[in-house]
């Protein structure tokens, strides 16, 4: 008898905790409060949320998954920032490549996106093309040859930084942590002498953007993937951070899906700040119908005819 197919589903929330606050038990504090992202419909799911406040608005950026065609897309869903009532989406960004993780922030009068692209070997930039959010250029790649995922970026100590992980072999996507860093957006981008700089499935794949947390120091969140991919996140500091010499210190505390939802229990791979009050997360289920068996074939079947 064929064995039951597994099939992960994320939700996205929006927790009403300051992200240098967020913990388990502030987490599991507000869960009765957490807004949740519409459901995205058979098939699909929606993860990695980031966000962007505007004006009246809050814009959350996430990966839409289809498992029909096993690719996302970006999407980005608009929020009323009083209230937190849900007022639309839009899709922004596809490429005939899978595309995730879209980190979204404002610089030098321009909003900016940097989506995980591993499949096209590349780290990339790209721009908002106007002030809808709905359209972006790709400005440059800032890392190539490489298969790079989950990038987070931030200015920090007067240098840009970079965490990402490298997709290969033996699940090193969840076991590695790479630093790069350059004195400008746009680069030169230069990967540490020391890469990778941490190597435990506990904790390395970023999970969202860095921070600073209330006593000063650059906080960095990521999965724990020790019992499956995504089943936690935890934050690791770096006291020291410096392209010659990295100093990081693990937390010992780990939010999981249990926290903040009934229904999606299995894992928790993205924490966000957002502003000064909003934290975004998401948060998963696993469901084995066998009805992804038949998804599959028809997949299958239809890449067989060309279509």
């Amino acid at each position: 008898m064929l064995k039951r197919p597994r099939t992960d589903f994320w939700q996205v929330g929006i927790v009403p905790v300051p992200v240098a606050d967020l913990d388990a038990r502030t987490l599991s504090a507000a869960r009765d409060s957490i807004t949740w992202l519409p459901d995205a419909g058979p098939w699909r799911y929606l993860a990695d949320p980031f966000g962007l406040v505007r004006d009246d608005a809050l814009h959350v950026f996430v990966e839409a998954y289809d498992y029909r065609v096993k690719r996302a897309t970006i999407e980005r869903h608009e929020f009323a920032l009083d209230g937190l009532h849900w007022r639309g989406k839009a899709p922004v960004l596809a490429r005939p490549f899978h595309l995730s993780f879209p980190q979204v922030f404002e610089h030098g009068g321009e909003t900016w996106m940097v989506p995980e692209s591993y499949q096209a070997g590349e780290i990339a930039l790209y721009r908002a093309a106007d002030a809808s959010l709905n359209h972006w250029e790709r400005e440059r790649a800032l890392l190539t040859g490489l298969p790079g995922a989950d990038a987070s970026l931030i200015e920090h100590g007067g240098s840009w930084w970079m965490f990402y992980t490298l997709v290969g072999p033996g699940a090193r996507d969840q076991r590695e942590l790479h630093i790069a860093h350059a004195a400008t957006l746009t680069g030169p981008w230069t990967p540490l002498a020391s890469n990778p700089v941490r190597a435990n499935r506990d904790g390395a794949r970023p999970a969202g953007r860095p921070f600073v947390s209330r006593d000063g120091v650059l906080t960095l969140p990521v999965q724990d993937s020790s019992t499956g991919y995504g089943g936690a996140t935890r934050l690791l500091r770096f006291p020291l951070l410096t392209p010659q010499r990295v100093e990081i210190e693990v937390g010992a505390e780990r939010l999981t899906g249990d926290l903040a939802s009934d229904s999606h229990t299995a894992g928790l791979h993205t924490v966000n700040g957002c502003g000064d009050v909003l934290t975004l997360i998401d948060v998963k289920r696993i469901d084995r119908s066998r009805g992804r068996q038949w998804l599959d074939m028809k997949r299958r079947w239809r890449r067989l005819r060309g279509r």
